[in-house]
């Protein structure tokens, strides 16, 4: 009897700890998450979509230039002498072979006066010993001379006649005096400076580009081409007139010339600052998504999202990046969605709830 008691309370012990155990497993099951609560949690996942569209990523560079005359011209005097008289003043505007201004040339007229006297002798001597030699009184030889004579007569007197002719200072072309530097009864030497002239109806501006830039520029290109100087006014449309053919030693920089159409008419003056839009990089019209959006991996990918909501891993070409935006050469279509975000967390087949729309143009 005294085996008994202690094999029955073992018994009692163990079917109360399996009676315990059964119960805390039941417990267990009651507190584990239902199988579809994962999907529920993850079909929640809120994120910021984008749609694929085309857009403009071409590459511009501004530049600015002081405006410039097409053509100047330093008008020169072409004898030395005292300035006799000025016909004109600073800004007016000339046609071509007007009188600008006259030198003294009292002195060369002198000249031209006994070479003209000259001329009338040698003339005469020559008639008259023409008419011997035809009657046979003097030598040929004598009637070269009288021939040889005259031509030296009239030589000198175009040669007084052209000094008489340097008194005058005209326009070669039409234009405006942007620059008078003589006065009356100053001396002018020969070849100095009497006025510039320039044509203002044909202005430009001769800008510096990097020659990084330069390759892409052709002439006739339109360029928008604003001024300081005006600030309320409009951009002016300018066109490549030509692109030099060397950069310059020391810069590095390639000139390229615009012209500024109907420029004057518009306010614009010579020595105003120019700032031209280039176009350096032609990139209109090609398909772009937000540059955070693309994985960097290789290939490159997305994350797009389908009809469903889910998420699909879509391998892409990438091209460009143009400061927010990455160009898509391949993988992708217009009308496409993807997440705008950085797809680094996110896995294939994810659902998603989209909670913004990025717009292409933001």
């Amino acid at each position: 009897m005294n085996n008994v008691l202690p094999i029955s309370g073992l018994v009692r012990m163990a079917l109360l700890t399996l009676s315990v155990a059964l119960l805390a497993g039941c417990g267990g099951d009651d507190d584990a998450p239902a199988p579809g609560a994962r999907s529920e949690a993850r079909a929640s996942l809120p994120v910021r979509a984008f749609k694929v569209s085309r857009r403009d990523l071409s590459r511009h560079v501004q530049v600015a230039s002081p405006v410039e005359p097409l053509r100047t011209i330093q008008l020169a005097a072409r004898t030395e002498g005292i300035i006799a008289s000025v016909a004109v003043e600073t800004g007016d505007r000339v046609e071509a072979g007007q009188l600008l201004a006259r030198i003294d040339v009292s002195e060369q007229r002198a000249e031209l006066a006994r070479a003209q006297a000259a001329l009338r002798e040698a003339e005469a001597n020559f008639e008259r010993l023409r008419r011997l030699r035809d009657r046979e009184y003097i030598d040929e030889a004598s009637f070269v001379t009288a021939q040889s004579e005259l031509d030296v007569a009239r030589s000198d007197v175009d040669l007084w006649q052209t000094r008489v002719d340097f008194g005058r200072i005209t326009a070669p072309v039409s234009g405006y005096v942007i620059g008078r530097m003589v006065e009356p009864g100053a001396a002018i030497t020969r070849l100095g400076t009497a006025f510039v002239l320039a044509d203002l109806d044909a202005l430009v501006a001769r800008i510096g580009v990097s020659e990084l830039d330069v390759a892409e520029i052709r002439p006739g290109d339109a360029v928008p081409v604003s001024f300081d100087a005006l600030k309320t006014a409009p951009p002016i449309e300018g066109r490549v007139r030509r692109v030099f053919p060397a950069a310059d030693g020391a810069s590095r920089l390639v000139t390229v010339e615009i012209e500024l159409p109907d420029a004057y008419a518009k306010g614009v003056r010579p020595g105003f600052l120019a700032r031209a839009d280039l176009l350096v990089d032609y990139k209109q019209d090609v398909l772009a998504v937000p540059a955070g959006s693309v994985g960097m991996g290789d290939p490159s990918y997305v994350m797009v999202i389908d009809e469903n909501d889910e998420l699909v891993r879509r391998a892409v070409s990438t091209g460009i990046i143009r400061g927010d935006w990455r160009e898509i050469v391949g993988g992708l279509e217009p009308g496409d969605r993807i997440v705008s975000s950085n797809p680094l967390e996110l896995a294939e087949g994810d659902r998603v709830r989209i909670v913004d729309t990025l717009s292409a143009s933001g």
